[in-house]
């Protein structure tokens, strides 16, 4: 199964990770059109797709009705939808009944457009908060680890996950379910929860000192975001990816303490930094196994910790520069 030729939809593509899995579509895989259906009212920014706007269609709609999906997927004949659209984490310790809600109504919302053959496949972004913390001792997450979200947001991700496998094992519907780690890199929503990095980096140039919360010893399996991007289209094209989750992740657990001083140093920054308390719902320890994405899809992350932090960091400083 190929992307060529194909009439494909993101469904939050004006979001970080959307972003970039837009323009690798575009780049690599030549769809017949490319459609961008976000309403810009969480992380998604129409500066992220500005760029992509002669190669597109967008529609500025709330994902959640289902009349007015309908109607778009009627009009433009879609065969593919990957769907990143999430209210995500903060607003979820704020509002968790909008959060679970929202995110809930889009993936059924999408479920049953697939169902009543308004398109042919969805491939799914999950979260690996819905994993919660790690309780294997001496091995990483595979997809068979617990789920025990910790957050309405994490309980919410896992629920959509349930939705859309519960859906294709009933009506025989052609779905695959991406279960990104945490990535990093360009366009990352500024006010995100979980962007460690993202906070640091705007601390340290805005002249205040990096915050460490708790003790720092919590570790995470950081991706870059292109790296994520460019394996989300072979859940397509793999038919071996149908009816499963499966991890994407560099594979490696750093402790956010040490992400810090590694963003510092390459920063050459060495003043203070500020420990505070832990935040809400934060996760102790995560590492994941990538084996399943590797045998599967040829998987094998590409961007190391100083590449893909330099290449945030230079990002950072040239958007800077450009809002001057």
């Amino acid at each position: 199964m190929l992307l060529r030729s194909k009439v494909v939809a993101v469904v939050g593509g004006a979001g970080c990770l959307g972003s970039h899995l837009c323009e690798k579509l575009l780049l690599s895989y030549n769809p017949e059109r490319l459609i961008i259906i976000d309403d810009f009212s969480a992380g998604g920014d129409e500066r992220n797709i500005e760029h992509l706007t002669k190669d597109t269609k967008i529609y500025r709609v709330d994902a959640t009705k289902y009349r007015l999906m309908s109607n778009i997927f009627d009009s433009e004949k879609i065969d593919v939808v990957f769907n990143l659209a999430v209210l995500g984490l903060p607003l979820s310790l704020i509002r968790p009944k909008q959060v679970i809600e929202v995110n809930t109504q889009i993936t059924t919302t999408l479920c049953e457009l697939l169902r009543k053959k308004k398109y042919k496949t969805l491939i799914h972004t999950s979260s690996s908060e819905a994993y919660g913390t790690a309780i294997y001792r001496h091995k990483p997450m595979d997809e068979n680890h617990p789920t025990f979200p910790m957050t309405p947001y994490a309980a919410s991700k896992l629920a959509c996950d349930h939705i859309v496998l519960s859906y294709s094992k009933t009506f025989g519907l052609d779905t695959a379910i991406v279960r990104p780690f945490n990535f990093y890199g360009p366009r990352a929503h500024e006010k995100g929860y979980a962007s460690v990095v993202t906070t640091t980096i705007n601390r340290i140039l805005d002249k205040k000192p990096p915050i460490i919360h708790g003790d720092g010893l919590q570790t995470r399996d950081y991706v870059y975001v292109e790296d994520v991007a460019e394996i989300i289209p072979k859940f397509y094209e793999v038919e071996a990816t149908r009816n499963r989750v499966i991890n994407i992740a560099g594979g490696r657990e750093i402790a956010i303490k040490d992400l810090i001083h590694l963003i510092m140093k390459l920063m050459n920054y060495s003043g203070r930094v500020i420990y505070s308390r832990l935040r809400i719902g934060d996760v102790r320890r995560m590492r994941a196994d990538i084996s399943l994405a590797k045998e599967l899809l040829n998987y094998v992350p590409k961007t190391g910790y100083q590449e893909g932090l330099k290449k945030t960091i230079d990002w950072h400083r040239k958007i800077r520069e450009e809002r001057r």
